[in-house]
């Protein structure tokens, strides 16, 4: 599918798509603020989960595969990407950090990538995909509404300087 015949997900309506009612303002992905609005991407926190610091990167309009994507959002992608590692290894200190885009979970068939920071010390029963046991935690062991909201807030100002240390090079 091309670009310009795929549904905008803030303008198209996806009534089963949970990121699109996100971008659309009908529903919240993360008690923080948005971190970052791209023309193609934005970054919001991950919630529930007990990592401070998960992040989701999320197509603004709805694709299921990232082979969907044009030359321009795969562009902001890449770009994204490295802005966002860069801010979470500086604010969380983690040993590395793991990317991942499946698109496959009810509700969530739309492209969006999770980019987890892996703090050293994790528990091998953790670490690879196995931190995947981390989100969406109801059993109360979430990380803190006002830690996520925190770190929203830090990690955008983090990836505001980034951009501008770009940005005088």
């Amino acid at each position: 599918m091309r670009h310009d015949e795929a549904h905008d997900a803030q303008n198209g309506p996806d009534d089963s798509c949970y990121s699109c009612e996100a971008l659309r303002g009908e529903r919240h992905i993360s008690p923080g603020q948005r971190i970052f609005e791209g023309k193609w991407w934005v970054v919001e926190h991950a919630w529930p989960t007990s990592v401070v610091g998960w992040v989701v990167l999320v197509l603004r309009r709805h694709a299921g595969a990232l082979h969907e994507l044009a030359a321009d959002e795969l562009t902001e992608m890449g770009t994204l990407l490295a802005r966002v590692v860069r801010a979470l290894h500086a604010e969380t200190d983690c040993a590395k950090e793991y990317l991942a885009c499946f698109a496959e979970a009810e509700h969530f068939q739309h492209v969006h990538l999770h980019v987890v920071p892996r703090a050293t010390g994790l528990p091998q029963k953790l670490q690879g995909p196995r931190i995947f046991a981390l989100l969406n935690q109801a059993d109360g062991s979430q990380a803190s509404v006002a830690d996520v909201q925190a770190f929203c807030g830090r990690l955008a100002a983090a990836m505001d300087a980034d951009e501008s240390s770009l940005d005088s090079q």
